[in-house]
């Protein structure tokens, strides 16, 4: 079967509670050019073959004022979207027939590996059951390492996903999941897998998505994608090799500098 069109939405907020204005912060690349945190999303988003376009997705006029400044294009959500799956709704709706698939991209992934993009979409085509793919990555020693320090300090860190034989997810976690045994958390490779920031959704997916009301585990644990579960609604997890470098999301400010040194190791302007 052939790949089915699609469309990538950067969903942004500017008040976020553990780093405000967050889509608008610099990061330093490799020449020592800073760049908003959101540009370089919206790079990682561009540098994908074969989409229909890139939106940022955002209901801020000065995250809006920043990407048509960088040459992006927008459109304007409204405040009372809650995440950013029901943003995704919201600019899907609105930007009507450009796309049958829509990919997620968030905007605090600027590591992102951009070729997931269309395996997830493929994932679908594969899986015409599963509404929603998603990619995880199995942890490095230095992921595992991140996100356990993050885990132990008491920051919200990254995701982590566990997956069923089925290939579907089972659940996903701001905390490390599953628990390790010492040989297991020792291991080059620990048994973890990171959920990568990336989503495929089905048009009928998001709007059953944005029909529902928010589930208990998604407002507990913060992570919007646990009402696809909760709905029953299969969710795809593509699982994909360990990347030659550590696709960390910005999620605090005391992820700025790490970030910064992958930008810079891996040449990234």
């Amino acid at each position: 079967m052939s790949r089915p069109s699609f469309a990538i939405i950067i969903p942004a907020r500017y008040a976020s509670t553990r780093f405000p204005a967050k889509p608008l912060a610099p990061l330093i690349g490799a020449t020592g050019v800073a760049k908003s945190l959101i540009e370089r999303s919206w790079e990682c988003a561009s540098s994908v073959a074969g989409s229909a376009g890139v939106w940022v997705a955002t209901d801020d006029e000065r995250i809006a004022e920043a990407v048509t400044a960088f040459g992006g294009q927008v459109v304007m959500t409204s405040e009372s979207c809650e995440n950013g799956t029901v943003r995704c709704a919201e600019a899907a709706a609105k930007l009507g027939d450009v796309a049958e698939v829509f990919v997620n991209l968030q905007g605090d992934a600027p590591l992102s590996p951009n070729f997931i993009v269309t395996e997830l979409v493929d994932a679908l085509v594969a899986d015409p059951e599963a509404l929603m793919a998603t990619p995880a990555v199995r942890c490095s020693r230095g992921v595992y390492e991140h996100l356990i320090a993050d885990q132990m300090a008491g920051r919200v860190g990254g995701t982590t996903v566990v997956i069923g034989r089925n290939g579907r997810a089972i659940y996903f976690s701001k905390r490390v999941l599953p628990y390790l045994p010492a040989k297991a958390a020792e291991a080059s490779e620990p048994p973890v897998h990171l959920h990568l920031g990336l989503y495929a959704y089905r048009r009928t997916a998001l709007e059953l998505y944005a029909g529902a009301s928010p589930c208990e585990l998604e407002e507990l644990e913060g992570l919007e994608q646990l009402r696809f579960l909760d709905m029953g609604l299969p969710v795809r997890v593509v699982p994909i090799d360990r990347l030659d470098w550590d696709s960390i999301e910005l999620n605090n400010p005391s992820d700025t500098p790490v970030i910064e040194a992958i930008l810079k190791e891996r040449g990234i302007v």
